[in-house]
């Protein structure tokens, strides 16, 4: 049997290749790279734990936990401190707490009382034409208002995408948000309806869904897919041409040519755009290229915990681009899970650049160094 060839070894390819391979379907991946994994990876030193892309992965759907399952890793798998689930965003200098329920958001002081009466006419607004492709920024303007999108979305996309709500399509970066309206009518009123709908497909939402990582951080999930996969990953393979053949595929890389019944493509969207494709019919994937990738740098602090004010006691803090620093954010790994920093020390994780300061990210360390803490 031919085998199936995947194209990029990040979560997604890594993944796809496990199932497959469960099923008795051989697979062979392709990575460009000298090792697997994409962004996820983690890092340690003197007893402080790194995590060069993201910190955690949320529970959102039963095929999470049935793929930890599967790989033998529930043993090592740590929820998250419920203790730190609130999530700080400046304003005015100051990081306040997002309202977690009614009450609390009648009373916080992260939004005016202009802001507060104009979402209690949220359910009143139409619903926008099904054929309108909105940005992110017209769609919460039109629902919520312009403080939302200031101090809600405006800094959930930047910490998400690391883009600007302006350039991002709603249709694209929040399906499901628009299916809500579409649906519904209301965010609101489909936050409370669709409740039902997700337990009957027992999925959760993100706002409820738990968070989890392992003891030795996510690369503790690539490592078990990397060794289950064994010499049917293709390290420093970089694909430049895929050609359709009889019963199949020739991939053409780097390591040489090999024939594929089939191919799946999960190598990032600028990667991809350099592959050239030939088939029946034509079909290019250049137009992928056009795609942006907002580059990021994460900075990441070990501090004693007497030398931070702050208690901590959250995810950790977003930043509005109203607000004008350098960082996009910070986590504050070492309340999130244990074993993030040494006894009587704390970690925080810090973001630059994407859409807002993309130039950041060619800074040296030093000056890197500098920007953060002076934010900090």
């Amino acid at each position: 049997m031919k085998t199936v060839a995947i194209i990029g070894g990040g979560i997604t390819g890594l993944t796809a290749a496990f199932r497959l391979k469960q099923k008795g379907i051989p697979v062979t991946v392709y990575e460009a790279g000298p090792r697997v994994g994409g962004v996820i990876q983690s890092f340690r030193r003197g007893g402080y734990l790194a995590e060069f892309g993201p910190n955690s992965i949320m529970e959102t759907s039963p095929k999470i936990s049935t793929l930890v399952r599967d790989l033998d890793l529930e043993t090592q798998k740590i929820y998250s401190d419920a203790r730190a689930e609130t999530r700080y965003i400046l304003r005015n200098g100051k990081p306040m707490a997002v309202p977690g329920a009614p009450l609390t958001f009648l009373t916080s002081k992260l939004f005016s009382a202009k802001a507060k009466s104009r979402l209690m006419l949220e359910p009143f607004i139409r619903r926008a034409p099904a054929d309108i492709e909105e940005s992110v920024a017209q769609f919460v303007e039109r629902r919520l208002g312009t403080e939302f999108l200031d101090y809600a979305i405006n800094p959930l996309v930047a910490g998400i995408y690391a883009g600007d709500p302006t350039r991002l399509s709603v249709k694209q970066a929040f399906p499901k948000l628009l299916a809500v309206e579409q649906k519904y009518g209301s965010l609101l009123l489909g936050q409370f309806l669709g409740a039902r709908e997700r337990k009957k497909r027992a999925e959760v939402s993100k706002q409820n869904a738990k968070k989890f990582s392992f003891d030795g951080g996510l690369q503790t999930l690539i490592d078990a897919l990397e060794h289950y996969l064994g010499a049917d990953i293709q390290l420093h393979s970089a694909v430049d041409q895929i050609e359709q053949i009889a019963g199949g595929w020739r991939v053409c890389s780097t390591m040489g040519a090999r024939e594929h019944q089939s191919v799946l493509l999960a190598a990032p969207a600028h990667r991809l755009a350099a592959i050239k494709l030939d088939g029946d019919p034509e079909f290019s994937l250049k137009a992928l290229g056009d795609i942006k990738y907002p580059p990021v740098v994460s900075v990441v602090f070990g501090f004693r915990r007497q030398d931070v004010e702050h208690p901590l006691d959250g995810f950790g803090v977003l930043i509005p681009e109203v607000e004008q620093l350098n960082i996009l954010g910070a986590i504050f790994s070492s309340s999130l899970f244990p074993n993030r920093a040494p006894e009587g020390h704390v970690t925080i994780t810090c973001y630059l650049g994407g859409c807002r300061n993309p130039h950041l990210t060619r800074f040296d360390q030093g000056t890197l160094r500098r920007l953060v803490l002076r934010d900090l």
